[in-house]
């Protein structure tokens, strides 16, 4: 009796560009790659997909060389382009089937747009970009080219949102009326790894928009009014437009006309040795609750003499991405930093290797539809990130204390400073659809 012959499964390959070869690479893009390198993706619906970073895109081409230097064995063959033209000369190789932005914030809209008009798919770190009107030529080209435009908001992946979001969707946790979000960075970010393009810049759009989209993608809800104020004088002159700290309040409203308030505060000037590193601690109030989060408190503490707190951190979290020796005797880098570049990656699969040809664009919409990392269900918290930059900007010309107030009646996004009744439109059309 013969034994019948197993077909191997057909093997698809998607080809990657990366845009910003910085920390955020280094700390989650890298070995994401590096782990595809070895092991494919593999789901029901598309098989075998092996994933490979084939092109990169940096300002100088240095960090580049030598991660392409360092990594070889961990990757393949990969193409590395620089300025001026990078992303140009990238898109122009035709080796990539989707592209990663992870640039400073403020190059975002000219790098995604390319790679939108060139019909790649893309993922751009947060926020996406920094006012409506880019998101909405954004929204526009991946609807003309047929192509996914994703935004990363690993946050919302924490074990510890994840379970929020379940008792807020169960109705355990009934109708918040507030909440109250930190997150402190030690001076090093400011100071060191981006000091390049922090002028003029603050840590409210740096981070604040994690807790920004926590916010909208948990509870709903409409973007009302927003106001910001903030401190100077440490990463730049104190009556300059370059911010160590800000504190920015939102206020949603409610189908059955209640609101509720969020302050979130963020620095990016906390001391290098601080045990936290990066501390980041969350409070949201409702009818019937309180919902408490603590990075530090729900991680692990470390002493190590001559290590800690600097070259290693007294407390860490484990749960972001982490390096490990797995019981089995290999190394591991894995964490929700690097999980929800794998669901990307496995969206795009799907559309392109997930059926029949003829049902693409019903795949194409069915990924479009999930809501946490959509460019198309972003609105709100760009409104909120283009908000908070003008009243900045207001309070560094010496108008502090200014509001933006959302779906006006004289436009989507109206900022009214102190003492006057005439509105300044930012935005004309309205943020979200009645």
């Amino acid at each position: 009796m013969t034994t019948p012959s197993i077909a191997a499964p057909a093997l698809h390959r998607l080809r990657a560009g990366m845009v910003g070869m910085g920390m955020i690479f280094d700390e989650t893009y890298r070995p994401f790659f590096e782990a595809l390198r070895q092991q494919p993706l593999f789901a029901r619906a598309f098989g075998a997909c092996e994933v490979e970073l084939a092109a990169v895109s940096s300002r100088t081409g240095a960090r580049a060389e030598q991660y392409l230097r360092e990594a070889a064995g961990r990757i393949g063959k990969v193409q590395s382009f620089r300025e001026p033209g990078s992303v140009a000369q990238l898109l122009k190789s035709g080796n990539v089937d989707f592209v990663c932005v992870a640039t400073p914030d403020n190059r975002h809209f000219d790098a995604c747009r390319a790679v939108l008009q060139a019909g790649k798919h893309l993922l751009v770190e947060k926020p996406s970009v920094l006012s409506l009107a880019e998101l909405d030529e954004l929204e526009r080209l991946a609807r003309q080219q047929n192509v996914l435009a994703k935004v990363v908001y690993h946050k919302l992946l924490d074990p510890d949102h994840k379970k929020l979001r379940t008792l807020v969707a169960d109705g355990e946790l009934k109708h918040v009326n507030n909440g109250y979000c930190s997150l402190l960075e030690p001076k090093l970010i400011s100071g060191q790894q981006f000091s390049e393009w922090i002028r003029g810049r603050n840590p409210g759009t740096y981070v604040a928009v994690h807790y920004i989209k926590l916010i909208d993608f948990t509870f709903g809800g409409r973007l009302a009014r927003v106001t910001c104020t903030g401190q100077r004088g440490i990463v730049g002159p104190a009556g300059g437009d370059t911010w160590d700290s800000t504190q920015l309040r939102l206020v949603y409203e409610y189908g059955d006309g209640r609101e509720a308030a969020f302050d979130i505060h963020t620095s990016w000037v906390t001391p290098d040795n601080f045990p936290g590193y990066v501390e980041q601690e969350v409070q949201f109030r409702f009818d019937n609750g309180v919902w408490n989060a603590h990075s530090r408190k729900r991680g692990v503490e470390l002493t190590i003499e001559g290590a800690t707190p600097t070259k290693r951190k007294i407390t860490m979290n484990n749960h972001y991405n982490g390096t490990f020796l797995e019981p089995w005797g290999a190394r591991s880098q894995r964490g929700y930093g690097v999980e929800v570049l794998d669901r990307f990656a496995r969206e795009v699969a799907t559309v392109e290797f997930g059926g029949p040809a003829a049902e693409r664009a019903k795949r194409l919409e069915a990924a479009r539809a999930l809501t946490y990392n959509d460019l198309s269900a972003d609105r709100q918290v760009v409104a909120t990130v283009q908000a908070m930059e003008a009243i900045l900007e207001r309070h560094a010309q010496g108008k502090p204390d200014c509001v933006v107030c959302v779906d006006h009646a004289a436009g989507g996004l109206v900022l009214f400073e102190p003492g006057s009744g005439q509105g300044h439109v930012l935005y004309g059309p309205r943020v979200v659809s009645a």
